[in-house]
């Protein structure tokens, strides 16, 4: 009887808290305005976003994916490459690759999907094609990977975006011609509307980039979004939160929790920010927290107390 115990509970704490969305799923493509799996269902995939990666490097690493997928129940994590800052992209290429390539190893490890994000506010073409035509090289021909090429535009227009992301595509779908592409609008991936009115074409698997924060984007950001939605525009939702658009301030759960209802009523895939553990509301732990997960509730700020639950909930 003892042993038996024994047994059963050895197979409990290391069974998998969750599925395996890429073994469930297979590549991604996208249907009109719906991301699908192999067969054709509608998928919704739910995660976290890593902070910049050059400011807490700390967190980008296996053990913390592989909580992210079994405790928190994400199915995408989304590896955020710094490119302008000290120790960003431009100033140290090769380590800011390699904590990318271990996010990426570790999501592919783990069986879910994963978001490489040229974490940039402004265009720098010729770099960003350096850095896909590796990672396009390197991974394309995983299922898991989903490219998003310019994470929010600043001041530029919607033309400069447009003709930037086109290259970007060209780049990638030369090396990988299948995997899902996010591409980002003008002002912070506000301005879907505008997208949806001059969209991208002649491109498959394509998807649109919408950002929020609840405690500043409220129904007006949704009333676009439906617009872009009506016009045919496919939005992802690659990152967000309950406070200001700064990343501090109060949390607004009634419009945080709107905000998500809004997005599983639509099937749009969503991802929190971000896994880092500055003094700010949005980074989701504590100084406290382990480099490598394995995270009490102690080390856990309210943002990211609420956002394990709602991943946990919606991921059921």
């Amino acid at each position: 009887m003892k042993y038996f115990l024994l047994v059963v509970l050895v197979v409990f704490a290391t069974a998998p808290g969750f599925g395996q969305p890429v073994k469930d799923n297979g590549r991604l493509k996208v249907t009109g305005l719906q991301l699908v799996n192999e067969k054709g269902a509608p998928v919704v995939l739910r995660g976290m976003s890593f902070g910049w990666h050059n400011w807490w490097p700390r967190f980008y690493n296996a053990g913390t994916v592989s909580w992210l997928k079994n405790d928190w129940g994400c199915t995408v994590v989304r590896a955020a490459m710094g490119v302008e800052p000290d120790q960003g992209y431009i100033n140290k290429p090769d380590w800011s690759k390699e904590r990318i390539k271990a996010v990426i190893d570790a999501a592919i490890k783990e069986g879910i999907y994963v978001i490489v994000d040229w974490h940039s506010h402004t265009i720098r073409q010729q770099e960003a094609q350096q850095f896909f035509t590796e990672i396009a090289t390197t991974y394309g021909k995983y299922p898991n990977i989903i490219y998003e090429i310019f994470n929010e535009p600043e001041k530029q227009s919607w033309a400069d975006v447009k003709a930037y992301s086109i290259e970007l595509i060209k780049t990638i779908r030369a090396i990988d011609p299948d995997n899902v592409i996010l591409v980002g609008s003008p002002h912070w991936d506000q301005d879907v509307h505008v997208a949806a009115d001059d969209p991208i074409k002649g491109y498959t698997n394509l998807m649109y980039t919408l950002h929020f924060y609840a405690a500043t984007h409220k129904q007006y950001l949704r009333d676009r979004a439906d617009f872009a939605l009506k016009k045919g525009l496919p939005l992802f939702i690659s990152e967000s939160a309950g406070m200001e658009a700064t990343g501090n301030g109060p949390l607004n759960e009634a419009e945080w929790t709107t905000w998500i209802e809004w997005a599983e009523k639509n099937k749009i895939s969503w991802v929190t920010w971000s896994v880092a553990d500055k003094n700010e509301t949005c980074s989701v732990l504590l100084p406290s927290a382990s480099s490598t997960g394995n995270w009490a509730e102690k080390d856990l700020k309210p943002s990211g107390i609420k956002a394990r639950a709602m991943i946990r909930k919606y991921g059921e």
